[in-house]
């Protein structure tokens, strides 16, 4: 009796073994057929801190919109410049993969090759619509996207800030001479053209920029526009504001994600991370063209002294950026690519600007 108890008992425990073995199969065949996707948790490095929120929140936007779309399965935490890799590494984080994604400005990394500028802007070149407009429908995006092939990464526009402020100065320029000797926090191909105007510039990351002014390691420095400018407290050291920043008419930022993490992510995420980087590449803008405003007041309100670069200034840096354009474009293949067709579209903008938003803005504003 014990016996046929013990068998019978045993034989219910395979069957029951066996139809959980089954009903697993089952649910793993199911899952395959509805494209159950797994979840993924990837880390986003940004060159940026938290206290630059409208910059540094261009990332938070993704990976909120991410994350909803994906009904919490894509998870993109964002770390601040610093807290995985400084902010001037990113692009290195990424490509090496110590990240997935990053969050940065391509012109911090021209030293790599001057081409990546493309990605962000050029002195005296295309305002934040003429960039939106070339990236996604002047083929600027295909253009920068096989520059980028080489280093494993796959870019996306992540926000602009719309055209910058001119940067704050403990001394005024009345012209060219008052450049001379300058230290000026400046990176980029701006850097590059203040040089040759005479100026002496550094490149630093965000959170570096105040404590270098208060020190007296640099003369000036630019950064965005008032709304940012303001919460960094550059007007408490260098009181002369000047405008507008002929280096950055329109500067993009840019999400980057490591190519080979890029191909293994499924399909749906890949339309999600695409999506969020457009939204929050809008978001930025009309941000930014929401707090400037008041922030631009209440600075003026502080004292701050706002000037115009003079005429001799900007003409002179126009000259040098171009020179340096060409010269860049005769040396360097990659660069020449990307100029050729960059120039020819700013050029069609300019005229077309001219005629249209020119003659409108210049109306509204003659009254005022």
């Amino acid at each position: 009796m014990e016996r046929r108890h013990f068998l019978k008992g045993a034989g219910a425990g395979l069957a029951a073994t066996t139809a959980l073995a089954l009903s697993a199969c089952s649910k793993k065949e199911e899952a395959a057929q509805s494209g159950e996707l797994p979840t993924l948790r990837w880390r986003l490095a940004s060159s940026f801190p938290k206290s630059l929120d409208t910059i540094y929140g261009a990332a938070e936007v993704l990976s909120e919109r991410v994350a909803k779309i994906t009904g919490g399965k894509f998870l993109i935490k964002v770390h601040a410049g610093g807290e995985i890799v400084p902010g001037l590494q990113v692009m290195d984080a990424v490509q090496q993969g110590t990240v997935e994604c990053g969050h940065t400005a391509s012109y911090y990394y021209v030293g790599k090759n001057m081409a990546y500028a493309f990605d962000t802007c050029l002195p005296f070149g295309l305002t934040a619509r003429q960039q939106n407009a070339w990236m996604y429908f002047g083929g600027g995006l295909e253009l920068t996207r096989e520059l980028f092939k080489d280093a494993n990464i796959v870019n996306f526009p992540g926000g602009n800030t719309g055209v910058q402020m001119g940067g704050w100065f403990r001394k005024p320029i009345q012209s060219m001479a008052d450049l001379e000797g300058l230290k000026i926090r400046i990176p980029g191909i701006g850097g590059q053209i203040m040089a040759k105007l005479g100026a002496v510039p550094q490149t630093l990351a965000g959170g570096d920029i105040y404590p270098a002014l208060e020190r007296g390691a640099i003369d000036a420095a630019e950064w965005v526009g008032p709304y940012d400018d303001e919460k960094l407290g550059f007007h408490k050291i260098a009181g002369h504001y000047y405008y507008p920043g002929w280096w950055e008419g329109g500067p993009q930022l840019s999400f980057y994600v490591n190519a080979e993490k890029w191909a293994a992510l499924p399909e749906p995420y890949r339309e999600a991370f695409e999506t969020a980087a457009a939204e929050a590449n809008l978001n930025m803008l009309a941000e930014y063209d929401t707090k400037n405003p008041p922030a631009m007041a209440r600075l003026l309100k502080e004292g701050v002294q706002l000037h115009a670069y003079p005429d001799d200034v900007l003409r002179a840096a126009e000259a040098a950026s171009f020179q340096l354009y060409e010269e860049e474009a005769a040396r360097n293949p990659a660069f020449k690519k990307i100029y050729t067709e960059w120039k020819a579209f700013r050029d069609s903008q300019i005229q077309w600007f001219k005629l249209a938003e020119a003659g409108y803005s210049n109306f509204l504003q003659s009254g005022r």
